[in-house]
């Protein structure tokens, strides 16, 4: 007995249809993809079928995005690489996907990390238009405040200072890493909850000293505050290990800038935005990227910091003031415990073209200065051996201070003096006599001062990613 219900005509005859639809489609890829690269592309598609193609590769159902795979295929032009990696992060493992990007791109392409960095290394090919009505589409999807910095013309190539494409999320909402706005400050004594060992940030200014540990700072990537009444924030790239200080009152502006973590990435550093405008900031070279301040000129100010042991910090600055636990956030602030993985691996989380492996590896810190015009690095194990190391960058000498073991690294202007070993004091010398060393400056015994010069650490991938050949790289004797 046959108990096969026979659908109603209606409902045949659109399932017919719908059977048809497929095979249509697939007959036709199974067309496309018999011919040469580019055969097919003689007749160009038209703008609304390649958004409607675009789409299908991210949103379709399989017939919609193995036909939009054949369409790409046919037409054989790179300006869908885009798109499509677009499509293979967000459907992940699919290979038809992926041998696209890799017929078309010409390249060996494995995975999405290879095709995000075969995308970096080839600023020529735009992509095409589609490729951000896309892009925005999913971003709204995923957070409708991305569009306050990227929505409308914000995100047309000719408004960003970075590529587009290379604009990526990194897995959180904005405001989703929650910055410090003026947190509660508590006396060293009272800062039971932390160790000698842990790390923190050091800062002061105009007498006004503040420690930050890494261990909750790692948690929030930013703080707001005004230290010694100098407006600050700091923007702290777990990503790229660099926590950067910068002043935040502008020339032009009535009201110091206010920063937050947007949720985006470029080249595996944060892009971080000012709460007044909603523009993006690239967290490494402090320069908007985006939106109203883009093309202002402004590039925030860096002021010293030190990453040093809380013993240590605490041992030169028994008065400091230092984060509280009551944050008013819910978080693990155990030591050791924010991105415990990520920092004890080599590799990285995000893909970025690490140009330069031979000295350095790419999660080996290094300390940088970009100032008097020009930039450099010394690897923080440089000062394994030596504690102090007389240098220069481009025609002003420095003097170095470093402890490899707590990735502490303070520089000084020296002038033509030439400094020796750290003394059981603390002090180094000249062969005159001693120097206090300070946060702000190398003080003699008769007052005379040696300024101190701002930098910040880093990973070398990240330092190498942003500034590259513009910069000189120490090389120990």
């Amino acid at each position: 007995m046959n108990n096969t219900v026979e659908p109603p005509p209606r409902r045949k005859a659109a399932f017919l249809i719908r059977c048809w639809h497929g095979l249509a489609a697939l007959l036709f890829a199974v067309f496309i993809w018999q011919m040469p690269l580019g055969q097919a592309g003689a007749a160009e598609i038209t703008a609304e079928d390649m958004e409607r193609y675009s789409d299908a590769v991210v949103f379709g159902k399989t017939p919609q995005k193995t036909e939009a795979l054949a369409a790409f295929r046919a037409r054989g032009k790179k300006d869908v690489i885009a798109a499509l990696i677009l499509g293979f992060r967000y459907r992940q493992n699919d290979q038809a996907i992926l041998q696209t990007i890799t017929e078309l791109s010409g390249a060996a392409v494995n995975n999405w990390r290879d095709a995000m960095e075969w995308q970096e290394d080839h600023p020529e090919i735009s992509p095409h238009p589609s490729y951000r009505t896309l892009k925005l589409k999913i971003f709204n999807r995923i957070d409708p405040n991305f569009m306050r910095f990227l929505g409308g013309d914000k995100s047309l190539q000719q408004n960003l200072g970075i590529r587009f494409e290379e604009i990526v999320w990194g897995g959180v909402r904005v405001d989703g890493i929650p910055s410090l706005d003026g947190p509660d400050l508590i006396t060293a004594d009272d800062a039971g909850y932390l160790v000698d060992e842990d790390l923190v940030f050091g800062v002061e200014i105009n007498g006004d000293v503040r420690a930050y540990p890494l261990r909750i700072m790692g948690w929030h990537e930013m703080f707001n505050e005004t230290i010694g009444g100098v407006p600050v924030a700091l923007a702290y790239c777990t990503l790229c290990g660099a926590g950067i200080l910068f002043e935040t009152q502008v020339e032009g502006r009535d009201q110091p800038l206010v920063f937050g973590s947007s949720g985006f990435l470029y080249r595996s550093n944060k892009l971080m935005f000012d709460r007044q405008t909603d523009s993006l900031w690239n967290q490494f070279t402090g320069e908007p990227v985006s939106g109203a301040l883009f093309g202002s000129g402004i590039q925030l100010k860096i002021r010293p910091v030190t990453i040093t042991s809380w013993g240590q910090w605490r041992s030169l600055h028994p008065k400091t003031k230092v984060l509280s636990v009551e944050t008013g956030h819910a978080r693990d602030y155990s030591s050791g415990n924010v991105y415990r993985d990520y920092f004890a691996s080599p590799d990285l989380m995000f893909p970025v073209i690490v140009r330069n492996e031979t000295q350095l590896k790419r999660k080996d810190y290094v300390f940088g200065i970009r100032q008097f015009g020009v930039a450099k690095a010394w690897p923080v194990t440089a000062f394994s051996s030596v504690r102090v190391i007389n240098d220069q960058i481009g025609a002003n000498n420095l003097v170095l201070i470093g402890d490899a073991q707590t990735r502490t690294v303070r520089a000084y202007q020296r002038g033509d003096r030439v400094f020796t070993a750290l003394g059981a004091d603390g002090t180094i010398s000249d062969g005159t006599g001693p120097w206090q060393i300070t946060e702000n400056a190398l003080v003699a015994a008769d007052a005379e001062k040696l300024a101190r010069v701002a930098g910040h650490i880093s990973y070398w991938f990240a330092w190498d990613s942003y500034l590259g050949l513009k910069s000189e790289l120490y090389a120990s004797p």
